[in-house]
């Protein structure tokens, strides 16, 4: 009795193929590119992990132009599933993006593409690369999002999310202690746009910079912080609703807050505990779903970071492009409203409210704000005073984030009130 043997795959091989898994999850079934990352990664390790990851992301960042390339280059379209399309997109973004020599980006794809297609994305990839195929400097959104979003927004924000994707973002820490802000300019560089905050274009890795080890910062995008910032100098107990991975938590535990922590995933809250444990400050933790859960007596503030589409994160997270639908956010919105209504009921009278997504729709803002506003009346704005932020409030009192309201590297997208409990 014999036993077939099958020969190991060329190198690279293995990395384009969980690639092209991570792209069939965001793609096909929806799923978020972390999320997708252990299964579709599970047969390549170390480095070629982090290559699989970086050809999905930088693909799905300039998937429309990628696309368009390919049109351009085929007689008749493609399937959008097709493994000849998906071969042919990470190819070219290795090539036109990640810098790989052009035999090496398709050599490593075509043992992914059986029979007949293989040819043809020899073929295609062959003419596109000496015809010195470029993709624009500046990428196209994917068209329904443009579309959503020149809506809500207008022209000159789709201008600006467009030149936001462009490129990874730069590394935005939050200091342990505003106060060695200078200190720890000086030690790492970059620029500060807000006390405690420091912006690294050039930076080693993450767990390797000073600092990291001893907990004296934590990375966090200048947006993110805003939320926690309007509730300023701790003056009480804070409940810190939906808290894990912790930045939040980490901002309100430093300003001197008696704060508390509360999320539903084990996961994320062993995130939370670990830079809690890492940065030496202190918080209670409580794994509770919230629309569950709720506290033994009123407080005297509430920092509610909702669950949402996370579309104003997309420059971290071009999968958010792809796999948000209108549907999706009407079904958070919904989620939304249900928490916003409990944590109401949890603010001492004269106390503070914020609420906050990373969402650049309207309906998980504006129109949320809208309809708590007109279901409580117990409630008002406490609008955000200018200078309190390296970004204006808007006329209502609230705070919108676009892309690039921070000129040097810009910013993720964010809505964001401070509401007061009469």
């Amino acid at each position: 009795m014999t036993h077939q043997t099958h020969a190991p795959e060329p190198l690279g091989v293995p990395t384009r193929r969980a690639a092209i898994k991570l792209l069939d999850a965001v793609l096909r079934r929806g799923e978020a590119l972390e999320a997708a990352l252990p299964a579709a990664t599970r047969m390549v390790h170390g480095p070629d992990r982090g290559l699989a990851h970086a050809i999905a992301a930088e693909t799905l960042r300039r998937l429309p132009d990628l696309d368009a390339l390919i049109d351009g280059a085929t007689e008749r379209a493609l399937p959008d599933d097709a493994k000849a399309r998906m071969a042919l997109r990470i190819a070219l973004v290795q090539a036109l993006v990640l810098g790989t020599p052009p035999h090496a980006a398709i050599s490593t794809v075509l043992p992914l593409v059986d029979g007949g297609p293989r040819k043809l994305v020899h073929g295609v990839f062959g003419t596109l690369m000496r015809g010195h195929a470029l993709l624009p400097e500046v990428p196209a959104l994917p068209p329904l999002v443009e579309a959503r979003w020149q809506k809500a927004w207008g022209e000159a924000m789709v201008e600006a999310a467009e030149h936001a994707i462009a490129a990874p973002p730069p590394l935005d820490i939050t200091l342990t202690d505003s106060a060695e802000t200078d200190e720890w300019r000086e030690k790492l560089g970059g620029v500060s746009f807000a006390p405690g905050h420091l912006r690294l274009r050039d930076h080693d890795s993450v767990p390797d910079m000073p600092g990291y080890t001893d907990g004296a910062w934590w990375v966090q995008d200048i947006a993110a912080s805003f939320p926690a910032r309007l509730l300023g100098e701790g003056r009480g107990t804070v409940l810190d609703l939906c808290a894990a991975p912790g930045g939040k938590t980490m901002q309100l535990a430093a300003a001197g807050w008696t704060t508390v922590a509360v999320d539903s995933s084990q996961g994320r809250i062993k995130r939370l505990r670990e830079n809690l444990f890492r940065t030496h400050l202190k918080a209670e933790v409580v794994k509770a779903d919230v629309r569950e859960w709720k506290p033994d007596a009123p407080v005297d503030a509430v920092l509610l970071d909702a669950p949402c589409s996370a579309t104003g994160i997309f420059r971290r997270h071009p999968d958010v492009l792809h796999r948000v639908r209108p549907s999706m956010v009407a079904e958070l919105a919904e989620l939304q409203a249900q928490l916003l209504v409990r944590a109401a009921d949890w603010v001492k009278p004269g106390g503070t409210l914020v609420y906050a997504t990373c969402s650049l729709e309207p309906e998980e803002g504006e129109r949320q704000l809208e309809r708590f506003l007109n279901a409580r009346g117990d409630y008002r704005i406490d609008p955000v005073a200018e200078g309190t932020l390296p970004v204006a409030a808007t006329e209502g009192g609230w705070v919108r984030t676009m892309p690039g309201d921070i000129a040097e590297g810009g910013n993720d997208g964010f809505f964001i009130v401070r509401l007061v409990r009469s």
